[in-house]
């Protein structure tokens, strides 16, 4: 009797196992969001497009093409492709395939984009939109000095604890960074007051005896989608148009170096072990920042 053919996987069925792996790997939640974002947007699109929503190469590229074709952002489409590739390796891994049929396919090029920082005024506007004396208003400003000066990470802060900040000391613990790695970063008086005026206000909310140092509106725990949108609100009524919170780790990052900061001490700080992040994100004011340091050495002056 002939063997039946095998019926074609249910990716939706199986997606949630793999977030579930992902988690148990201790994966970031903002990982686990944007790998499974790459799978739901790869079977959505072979919905419309009509196709059969199975992996391989050529379902993969005309999903990649596509994406592209439609105006999408170069990053945004090399981040929906890779969650499809790590599944696909997820799969194999777990024998629902024989073998993986993404190996080798390449990630689309990015274009070597220039961010601009934000500038003092735009700093001290978006800390102006923060003011006030509810706990909303005091914990965003904390927020915005907090990020603007560490360059932390938007997932880092959301996942701060209490015992994870010493105002005295002005450090904060950031126990689990980008790939696992964890490190010590340093904040000044003001952003330490902040927090301090944060925490008080913090001390009438529902949760306030929860080990989380950022606590929601209303009597509710504060997300990653919650700090995202809180400070894009804040942004909106300081007049910054096309602002992320990423932003914020640009600003921090090209601050430091503008003061006379060390690029190690910066790398040590933002959590980055290759050179070429740090250029990455400060590649915007390289020539303002080199002019100013020309200028101060006074080579000419001979």
């Amino acid at each position: 009797m002939p063997r039946r053919p095998k019926a074609p996987l249910d990716l939706g069925a199986l997606l949630p196992s793999w977030e579930l792996a992902l988690r148990a790997e201790r994966k970031s939640p903002a990982t686990v969001k944007s790998y499974g974002d790459g799978v739901r947007a790869f079977i959505e699109w072979c919905r419309v497009e009509g196709v059969p929503a199975v992996i391989d190469k050529p379902t993969l590229n005309g999903f990649t093409a596509g994406l592209l074709e439609a105006g999408r952002e170069a990053s945004t489409v090399r981040s929906r492709q890779l969650g499809v590739r790590r599944f696909s390796a997820w799969l194999a891994e777990e024998g629902e395939i024989a073998a993986d049929p993404l190996l080798g396919v390449k990630a689309p090029k990015l274009d070597a984009k220039v961010i601009e920082p934000l500038s003092d005024d735009q700093i001290r506007a978006l800390l102006k939109a923060c003011a006030g004396n509810d706990m909303r208003e005091r914990r965003d400003e904390a927020l915005v000095r907090f990020m603007v000066e560490t360059g932390a990470r938007a997932g880092e802060v959301v996942a701060l604890g209490l015992a994870d900040v010493d105002l005295g000391a002005g450090t904060a613990i950031v126990r689990r960074g980008k790939g696992g790695k964890g490190r010590v970063v340093p904040f000044g008086p003001h952003t330490a007051r902040a927090i301090d005026r944060y925490k008080r206000a913090r001390a009438s909310h529902r949760l306030a005896a929860s080990a989380a140092l950022w606590l929601g509106d209303r009597g509710k725990e504060f997300s990653y989608d919650a700090l995202h949108k809180t400070l894009r609100e804040r942004a909106l009524r300081a007049g910054i148009v096309g602002f992320h919170p990423h932003l914020l780790r640009h600003t921090a990052a090209h601050r430091w170096l503008a003061a006379g900061g060390s690029e190690g001490g910066l790398m040590a700080i933002a959590g980055w072990s290759q050179p070429d992040m740090l250029m990455r994100y400060t590649r915007a004011r390289a020539a303002e920042r080199a002019a100013n340091e020309a200028r101060a050495l006074g080579l000419g002056d001979l």
